[in-house]
């Protein structure tokens, strides 16, 4: 299998309904045959849903009947702010094994509750304010652009999600295509993390480079940056390239993520960027040369 995504995964939409959710439920059944199998909504269940090109899902009224009715193991969820934190504990507490919340803008104290919930759970949570993930020919599951992959083996994870469909752009132009782009979000409070996914790629026989997309505030590139450094002594070591954004943001000024907030001199571009080259990452000058700098990685 593929990393945390392939052709066999069957996905159920939370907030299929609504506009958002038809739109990019429309655009997933189109990529390659990706599974989505139902859609839930507490006061439609039974009824079905439509889309504009005459494709039909079943609703059901909660997401442990989806779940026993379809054998989904995926969920992704479109659901409105207010309200995205307690369709993310229903996933978990119908123990789906893998939910993508895609939902920006879920307040933190919300998803505090969710990660307590998450941490004594048997699921793992892709997101907040995420693109998603994408495994290229296989499965598509939330708003990435699936016109821009191409089947290959280079695994990407990004904090950004324009970012990411760089990465992906400029790995296919460059020939390599990708094993699994996976974005993780933005926000302060989310499901995965950097090292959950490096560790993924790091296994995967199907990934063999790497690239990590990091952004100001936080410590989650430095963190990452050492869990490669402890990887590496071990033995387990991929080429890698990277980039970190917002390297001219000042200080305490958050720069479109909620995460992204740097304070007293923790945070900052710069010492993200020299924790992730201790690691052995190529950094790239600009984002527009990420597909570059790996090849000149890759090419030693």
């Amino acid at each position: 299998m593929s990393i945390l995504v392939d052709k066999n995964t069957k996905i159920i939409v939370q907030g299929l309904t609504g506009k958002t959710g038809t739109f990019h439920t429309e655009q997933a059944l189109r990529y390659h045959g990706t599974q989505m199998v139902a859609g839930v909504h507490p006061k439609k269940g039974g009824e079905s849903w439509t889309g504009s090109e005459g494709e039909t899902l079943p609703i059901f009224a909660s997401v442990a009947e989806a779940k026993e009715a379809t054998g989904a193991d995926a969920s992704v969820v479109y659901v409105p702010p207010a309200g995205a934190a307690a369709a993310i504990i229903e996933a978990i507490e119908a123990e789906i094994p893998f939910i993508v919340c895609i939902t920006e803008g879920i307040p933190v104290s919300d998803m505090v509750t969710v990660k307590a919930r998450l941490e004594t759970s048997k699921s793992r949570l892709l997101g907040p304010n995420c693109p998603g993930i994408l495994t290229p020919n296989e499965c598509k599951i939330g708003i990435m652009p699936g016109n821009i992959f191409k089947k290959g083996n280079v695994g990407i994870v990004s904090r950004s999600g324009t970012l990411t469909y760089e990465a992906v752009f400029q790995t296919t132009n460059a020939g390599l295509g990708q094993s699994t782009a996976v974005g993780i979000g933005g926000d302060p409070v989310k499901g995965t993390e950097f090292i959950d996914v490096l560790e993924l790629f790091l296994a995967d026989d199907e990934t063999q480079s790497i690239i990590m997309i990091g952004e100001i505030g936080g410590s989650a590139e430095e963190d990452a940056a050492q869990f490669l450094l402890d990887e590496a002594k071990r033995g387990r070591k991929k080429p890698m390239a990277g980039f970190i954004a917002g390297r001219t943001a000042p200080k305490g000024r958050t720069m479109g993520h909620a995460g992204a907030v740097v304070s007293g001199g923790k945070g900052n571009a710069e010492s993200k960027i020299a924790a992730m080259e201790r690691a052995g990452i190529r950094v790239s000058p600009s984002p527009a040369r990420l597909g570059t700098t790996l090849l000149e990685v890759l090419k030693g």
